[in-house]
């Protein structure tokens, strides 16, 4: 790394001492926040992934993942609110739908707040589509999810 310029963004698998700095962060990003446990079975579990990008040695954000037979599932991605707009988010997405595809999956489904318009815009933009509302699924606070979807084979979806 001798050779990467200062503010480079680096990507790279999480590890076991990434997760004090990506509970941390968790538990300041969201009202809901992940337990360590969580994050441990995310790096350790048959299946499952997680990636976190660096600047300068420090997390600045992570995402988290599973594939099963031909679905893949975004299950966490957060970025320091600092560092947001910067291609932290696009890196990490970018990331795992290559390894989903990788994987011999079809498509990639992910939940994301109702009102949280940042985050369906930026999926949006990335190709993905809303499926369905599933009611109730966020607990602090209450509120529903939307499914999205993203289909690895360019296909469009309804």
């Amino acid at each position: 790394m001798s050779n990467a310029k200062k503010n480079d963004l680096v990507l790279r698998d999480m590890a076991a001492r990434d997760l004090d700095t990506v509970v941390a962060m968790e538990k300041e990003i969201f009202p809901d926040p992940w337990p360590r446990s969580a994050f441990e079975e995310q790096i350790g579990g048959d299946g499952w992934g997680a990636l976190v990008v660096e600047i300068d040695g420090a997390v600045v954000g992570y995402a988290c993942y599973f594939t099963v037979d031909v679905e893949a599932h975004l299950t966490n991605i957060a970025v320091r609110p600092e560092h947001r707009r910067k291609s932290v988010a696009n890196m990490l997405l970018g990331a795992i739908l290559g390894r989903a595809t990788a994987a011999g999956c079809q498509y990639l489904l992910l939940e994301v707040r109702s009102s949280n318009n940042v985050a369906r815009t930026f999926y949006e933009r990335k190709g993905f589509r809303i499926l369905y509302r599933r009611p109730n699924y966020y607990r602090r606070p209450i509120e529903d999810a939307l499914v999205m979807v993203f289909y690895l084979d360019g296909r469009q979806g309804g």
